[in-house]
Order: structure tokens, then C-alpha cells, then sequence
């Protein structure tokens, strides 16, 4: 990868950072953009606010193109919790309705349709592990004409499995059910196409691949979405007008932005936007077949030194994220502490060592790793 962009990241300077699934570094050019919007706020107050507002409508142009779908289908949330949350409160539930999920889900995909089950007493349908892996088949074959709702991520957080969207997205639409997809560790380092992969509803956050700081979370939904859910979260800017605080029975917005309730933290937006001009400049199709060709020197090393690998790495399956067995009696967390104190940053998860290298990354750092590894 181009060593300027090695620049842009300071903490690569002090660490072979390999956890971008858990937080990546922020590039320095966001930090200057937080800080300007910032230090406007401090010098001259809201006299600038109509530029605070279109900074952020520019990132969610930046964010549509990158989904490919409409600026309008995309609302900011808090984070990915908050947008899946939003999105099940938000259906009207009814007795006979169920929800397909897997068991191996990031809890933030989970507890919200736990919740739904609990509070409305819908089925939760969980569909099992083949192996480490989730098990497609049998996902899918839970989907019926009664469900209401299909929730997986498109990369999984523990082993970097890569769901195939597209087939799932048939099977859900054939018995008109929402498609809802976790994108957090697939977006920024993986391309995708939601409409075309026929994902209802999306959710992520800025702080993962987007190199963004933490605190945007993003929500999308599809025209047949938007249709069905109402808003769950709302306040002064979720109407169509919302500078006529006088009419108080006015509409909701009629896209994904009614979900937008109030004011948010105008800075971070500025933050994101220079870390998104980022990925753009490289490339997203870029930055995946990069990390493809980083991932798979990585396990060709770790099996020259007898490591188990735990992520797939067939074609359709793999991802950036490569989790393997610690070995000689090391625990997950024995290990990745061990390494930390190399100034090796990865993370320990489900018994694993997850590594996980961004676009900033280089052959260098995966060297580095494996001579570290017991």
C-alpha cells in the first residue's frame, strides 16, 4: 500500500496494529477536520451551523454511493445497536410472527430480537453452527411465509465468515420478510451492493473499516422497509418540516431520515468525512483485493508455523479478518496480552486470536506478527 497513507496513521508508528475489527485508527486529516469544527463552535458560536448541516449531508452522499442506494435511504444514528433496535420496535408484531437469526451473532444483533421476542412473544428462530461456521442451509430453511424479519451480519465478527447476501436475500424475499444485515465488519474493506444483494435494512458504525471516530452510526433502509417500519426514535427534525415548530401534527419524513430524532455531534461528522474521502481515493475494490492478497500471505506463514486457522478462507467466505488457535497451552487472552506488550495489537475473541489488517497495513506487519507468536 502507498506509504503516505502509512503516514496519515500515526499509531502504526508506534504498533503493528492488526484490530481494526475493534477500533482503527483514526487518520490525522480527521482529527484536524473534528478539531476545525470544533474550534468554529468555539469562536463563533451557530453562526456557521448551515455548514455543520451540509458537512453532514455530504457524508451521507459519500455513504449512499459507497452502498450504492439513495442518500435519503440513510439515517445517523448512535451506533449499530441503536439502528437494529430502532428498526424491530418500529414493526407492528403480531402472534405467529417469527425472526430468523444465527447463534454465533455480535450480541448488538442479537439482544434486539431477543427483546422482540420477550416483549411482543414472537418466535425467535436461531439457526446453528456447521462447524465454526454459520450453517446457510439450515438458515435458510428456517425462513417461512411467517417470518416477519432474517437478521445476520455480512462478516462475522468472531471468525470473518462472509455470508453470501445475495442468496439469502432471495430466499427472504420470496416469503416477504425483511432482510436485515449487520455491515460494521464488511463496510469500508469489503464492496457492497445493497440493493442488488436485496438487504431491507442495514446497520454499522464509523469507528471500524471507515477509520472513523466513533459515535456515527448508520442505519438503511430500503423504499419496502420504510414501508412497513415506522419511527421508534424521533424528535424536532424527524417531521418534513422541521423549522416549523408550530405545526406539531405534521408527517414524518418519508425516508429513513424520520429516524434522525434531534441534534448530534456535528464534529465527528467532519472526522468521518476525511476518513471516507480516504477510502474513496484508494478505492474500496482496491482496499478488498489488498487485503485479500495481505490476509492470504498471513495464513500461508501461520501454516508454515502450524497455527490452526479458524476463518474460511474459500472463495465467497473469506473476509480481512483471520482468527486462529493460540497454541502451547496460551489462553486467547494470555496471548494477545503477550503481544501487546510487543506493541502487537490484535484482539482475543471466543478463544481466538482475531487479527485484523486495514488498507494502512503492510507485509511488514504480518511478518512482524508471526516471529512474535509463541
Amino acid at each position: 500500500m502507498d506509504e503516505r497513507i502509512r503516514r496519515l496513521f500515526p499509531a502504526v508508528e508506534k504498533y503493528v496494529y492488526l484490530n481494526s475489527a475493534a477500533v482503527a485508527p483514526i487518520p490525522i486529516t480527521a482529527v484536524e477536520a473534528v478539531l476545525s469544527q470544533l474550534k468554529d463552535v468555539s469562536e463563533n458560536g451557530s453562526v456557521n451551523y448551515s455548514a455543520w448541516i451540509a458537512t453532514k449531508d455530504r457524508v451521507r452522499k459519500l455513504i449512499a454511493e459507497m452502498l450504492k442506494v439513495r442518500p435519503d435511504q440513510i439515517a445517523f444514528m448512535r451506533n449499530t445497536s441503536d439502528a437494529l433496535s430502532s428498526v424491530g420496535i418500529g414493526l407492528d408484531w403480531v402472534k405467529g410472527d417469527n425472526i430468523v437469526t444465527f447463534e454465533g451473532e455480535f450480541p448488538s444483533n442479537f439482544y434486539p430480537w431477543r427483546m422482540i421476542r420477550d416483549r411482543f412473544g414472537v418466535e425467535l428462530r436461531i439457526s446453528k453452527r456447521k462447524g465454526r461456521f454459520p450453517d446457510i442451509e439450515n438458515f435458510i430453511s428456517l425462513i417461512d411465509t411467517n417470518t416477519k424479519l432474517v437478521a445476520i451480519s455480512f462478516v462475522q465478527f468472531d471468525t470473518g465468515f462472509r455470508a453470501d447476501l445475495r442468496k439469502i436475500g432471495e430466499v427472504a424475499r420470496k416469503n416477504d420478510a425483511l432482510f436485515v444485515v449487520d455491515i460494521i465488519q464488511g463496510f469500508g474493506a469489503l464492496e457492497l451492493d445493497l440493493s442488488s444483494e436485496l438487504v431491507d435494512v442495514a446497520a454499522g458504525a464509523s469507528h471500524k473499516w471507515l477509520c472513523g471516530p466513533e459515535g456515527c452510526g448508520i442505519l438503511y433502509l430500503s423504499d419496502r422497509a420504510r414501508e412497513r417500519i415506522q419511527p421508534s426514535i424521533v424528535g424536532w427534525i424527524s417531521v418534513r418540516d422541521s423549522w416549523d415548530f408550530d405545526n406539531k401534527e405534521q408527517a414524518w419524513k418519508p425516508n429513513a431520515k424520520a429516524w434522525e430524532s434531534g441534534t448530534s455531534s456535528l464534529s465527528l461528522f467532519y472526522g468521518l468525512e476525511q476518513s471516507l474521502n480516504l477510502l474513496n481515493e484508494v478505492g474500496i475494490t482496491k482496499i478488498e483485493e489488498y487485503l485479500e492478497e495481505l490476509t492470504d500471505s498471513l495464513c500461508e506463514m501461520l501454516t508454515r508455523k502450524n497455527y490452526e486457522i479458524l476463518s474460511s478462507r474459500l472463495k465467497g467466505e473469506k473476509s480481512q479478518i483471520v482468527s486462529i488457535l493460540p497454541k502451547n497451552r496460551w489462553t486467547d487472552v494470555e496471548l494477545a496480552k503477550a503481544l501487546e506488550r510487543q506493541n502487537i495489537i490484535v484482539s482475543a475473541r471466543s478463544g481466538a486470536i482475531r487479527i485484523a489488517p486495514h488498507f494502512f497495513n503492510d507485509l511488514e506487519d504480518i511478518q512482524n506478527l508471526v516471529r512474535a507468536l509463541p
